[in-house]
């Protein structure tokens, strides 16, 4: 007997024909527009980002609407099914098991089997819908406008030195991540009455005192301690360059702004790797690249 799909399954199987047709749509927009025609080009990256997040909010609105109705509809049907059940229940108890205990053992695992897969379903669709996902499709399209892309770095603890670190390597300047926490200690130690207000206990909510700085700049030169916008203001000041911060949701934050120079562009997100907050670094967009080496 052919089983039948449930809702579910078959809005997910629509979905992944919806993503395959766009995706077949995008290659045929890509072919149209010459590439020695850099501002269709741009223009057409635009077009792409938007049509992605389109598909990806509709998919996420047409999911939420089919979970709240099989919810209300899971809900009726309990509470018809409880005077059946309680007719039933005396007769029922007298009845003869006719189902097998090798037969209860395989419908056990076809039930497991079939739950498996819904949860592997369900995960692809949280991938594509959830927060990480849509961080990801703005960031793409802010870094597409500036002709640029992600740069993958680590996620251990030193990811905003390494994202700095990447970025300087790109314009032949050489510093270690031991030796940019070392200077970013140092300038902020040299420098407290400009750090120090903006950091305060957790407990009590005072700001530190000189020891519990001390033991904060200590941290930054020593250990993974993460990195965030104090730091990068120091870094700003040892390395005398602009550090421009990439966000999703807000504008971008430029620190250093007095430098006349090209700014470091990194990349904050706050849903990476299911970890919360990271750095990566950019590099230029590969399609950009290739056309400009054709």
């Amino acid at each position: 007997m052919e089983e039948v799909e449930t809702p579910e399954e078959l809005l997910i199987k629509q979905h992944r024909k919806e993503k395959k047709d766009l995706q077949a749509k995008i290659q045929s927009m890509k072919n149209a527009v010459p590439k020695n025609e850099k501002k269709r080009r741009k223009q057409l990256t635009e077009d792409i980002s938007n049509l992605e997040a389109e598909l990806s909010q509709k998919h996420e609105k047409e999911l939420k609407l089919l979970k709240e109705s099989c919810l209300v509809e899971e809900v009726s049907n309990s509470l018809g099914s409880v005077t059946v059940a309680n007719d039933e229940e005396t007769s029922d108890s007298r009845r003869p098991s006719r189902t097998s205990k090798a037969q209860k053992r395989r419908d056990k695992k076809a039930a497991e089997e079939k739950e498996r897969e819904m949860r592997i379903a369900e995960a692809e669709v949280e991938n594509l819908t959830g927060s990480r996902h849509q961080e990801g499709l703005k960031l793409k399209g802010k870094l597409q406008e500036k002709g640029l892309q992600i740069r993958e770095i680590s996620s251990d603890g030193h990811c905003m030195y390494r994202a700095v670190e990447d970025q300087l390597r790109g314009r032949g300047i050489s510093f270690s991540i031991t030796e940019l926490r070392a200077q970013t200690a140092q300038f902020m130690r040299s420098h407290a009455d400009d750090f120090m207000p903006f950091l305060t206990n957790l407990n009590s909510g005072d700001m530190y005192t000189a020891d519990e700085f001390e033991k904060y700049c200590s941290d930054v030169a020593d250990t993974a301690a993460w990195g965030g916008q104090l730091e990068l203001r120091a870094l700003s000041q040892v390395l005398q360059l602009p550090i421009e911060v990439v966000q999703a949701d807000s504008p971008s934050i430029l620190t250093g702004e007095d430098f006349d120079k090209p700014p470091i562009i990194l990349i904050y997100m706050r849903h990476a790797f299911g970890l919360g907050e990271h750095y990566n670094s950019v590099e230029p967009l590969k399609e950009l690249a290739n056309e400009e080496d054709g």
